[in-house]
């Protein structure tokens, strides 16, 4: 295998196309606390349903000192963003995780939060729709009246700034990290997304942090976000992947852009008379060749596959991940050949 790593202005470059953002010297996420990462990793995957990998981000959270009640507010929360059905869903998997705990020591060291009160607000219409009032400018910038929509802008101001920010459980620049990490999370909401990323410094998040979380799901796959498209289900080799795969045919040369949904690899396989080149431009991934061990593939890694070389290459099991990928030294006749699928026992655990 040859493996080359671009160098720092190729890296940048990369990034950039990918539409991920670098801050500072260029590493993303460092000055966000295990707490942050995981209200918005856990708030990223509730709006997605992604009930699988919300599970172990769950228990992360709460290692990282998210309380049992800051989730439950969190996830109470975001019902106004993306549906009851999958806010009873995320409730669900945080009971599970917390059931799960009992006798086995996990939940030892989680923190259940300071008591639940019923907000007095909820008793009288009136503060609830002033306390609104006051949230709604306050994460706007400015007085909002939708007027098209009298209906909206009355639950807008009563029940959602009103009611659900009356808890204490959360701050409101909680909430709206909580709200940022779950519209980059539902996807093509952008609009709202970027009212709300405005909102969360207007609440006492600085935009450092707001960037860099966006940035922080981004690197670490819980959200997809590239300049490279996406393409159309990938129907025609479906049969030799585990998972969803995605492919954007770039041009007449074969430059194509693949993308894998997390879980998804491809089965092993070996191309005859050619050697393909992958460049990893979004998300995480991995790339092995028969008999050796995993490489890690993030943006800015480059391999040139062998020809003859069986191999397989996929997203990690948490993680978004797209490459690049196009034929070199292409000889007559050359070919593909499909092989037995990578199994768990094979597939990186991380």
């Amino acid at each position: 295998m040859t493996m080359t790593t671009v160098n720092s202005q190729g890296q940048q470059s990369l990034a950039e196309a990918s539409g991920q953002v670098q801050v500072g010297n260029g590493a993303v996420g460092k000055t966000l606390d295990g707490r942050v990462k995981g209200l918005a990793a856990c708030a990223c995957l509730m709006a997605q349903g992604d009930l699988e990998r919300l599970e172990p981000a769950i228990k992360m959270a709460l290692d990282n000192g998210v309380t049992i009640n800051e989730l439950k507010e969190a996830f109470s929360q975001l019902y106004a963003y993306t549906g009851f059905p999958r806010s009873l869903n995320a409730l669900g998997v945080l009971s599970k995780v917390l059931e799960s705990s009992v006798g086995s020591g996990d939940g030892s060291r989680w923190q259940e939060g300071k008591p639940w009160v019923r907000p007095k607000e909820w008793d009288d219409a009136k503060k609830a729709y002033e306390l609104g009032v006051k949230n709604q400018t306050q994460v706007s910038g400015r007085p909002f009246n939708y007027d098209f929509s009298p209906q909206d802008d009355y639950y807008l101001k009563a029940h959602l700034f009103g009611d659900i920010f009356a808890s204490d459980q959360l701050t409101a620049a909680d909430r709206e990290i909580v709200t940022v990490a779950a519209l980059s999370g539902l996807g093509k909401v952008a609009p709202q997304l970027a009212a709300h990323k405005r909102g969360a410094v207007n609440m006492g998040n600085s935009q450092e942090t707001v960037d860099e979380v966006c940035a922080w799901l981004c690197q670490e796959g819980y959200t997809l976000s590239s300049a490279w498209p996406v393409g159309e289900p990938n129907t025609a080799f479906a049969q030799y992947f585990i998972g969803n795969s995605y492919l954007a045919v770039l041009d007449k040369s074969g430059l194509c852009n693949v993308t894998f949904e997390p879980g998804c690899r491809n089965n092993w396989h070996v191309h005859h008379g050619a050697v393909q080149v992958l460049i990893c431009v979004s998300g995480r991934g991995w790339y092995q060749e028969w008999g050796k061990e995993p490489v890690e593939l993030k943006p800015g890694v480059t391999i040139a596959v062998p020809e003859g070389v069986k191999h397989w290459h996929g997203a990690a099991r948490d993680s978004w991940m797209q490459h690049l990928t196009y034929h070199t030294n292409v000889q007559q006749g050359s070919s593909n050949e499909w092989m037995e699928p990578v199994g768990d026992d094979e597939y990186p655990r991380h």
